[in-house]
């Protein structure tokens, strides 16, 4: 049986993760974690405290991607993913769990074109306050070095970079 692949999806937002996540979900060849849905029902559940969701999302995030790696499933993880721990722990959960990795990530290297995508996109997960352009631009985000792919989605169409991540994921998945 060859082994689980873990593709991490990151970025700051409004770059197009979701939009490429769906792509890449629709192929039927992945489970999906998506970490926005899990801190939005982390808040849901109205017990997180005053200090809000904080890393238990991430967390929570590193728990279920594993336990989908150790039954042998694809994993596709959608996160911003902005700063090295997290990344490294992502790292850690594909080590853990015997899978192949791939780090994946999304910019947008217009930054008129970013800002309108923040400013129009539509809230797909019932209850999520999606940060403004000032938020975003404000929003901690190291450089990736560790990424094995840099897709600029400014210049590169969302089914062209599913396709792009797709073709990397079948090259990491061999032995």
């Amino acid at each position: 049986m060859p082994r689980p692949l873990l593709i991490i999806l990151g970025g700051l937002p409004a770059v197009g993760k979701s939009t490429v996540a769906s792509m890449l979900n629709e192929t039927g060849r992945f489970s999906y974690v998506r970490i926005d849905s899990i801190e939005q029902a982390l808040r849901t559940s109205g017990e997180m405290g005053p200090r809000g969701v904080e890393a238990a999302g991430y967390i929570v995030g590193y728990a279920v991607a594993s336990d989908l790696l150790n039954g042998g499933n694809n994993v596709l993880v959608e996160c911003v993913n902005p700063i090295e721990i997290t990344r490294a722990a992502w790292r850690k959960v594909a080590e853990t769990s015997g899978a192949a990795l791939l780090e994946v990530e999304l910019y947008c290297g217009d930054p008129h074109t970013h800002r309108q995508r923040a400013e129009s996109r539509i809230v797909d997960i019932p209850g999520l306050r999606l940060p403004d352009w000032q938020a975003i631009k404000a929003r901690e985000y190291e450089a990736w070095n560790t990424a094995d792919l840099h897709i600029d989605t400014s210049t590169t169409s969302p089914p062209d970079a599913a396709s792009l991540i797709l073709a990397a994921a079948q090259k990491s998945a061999q032995p």
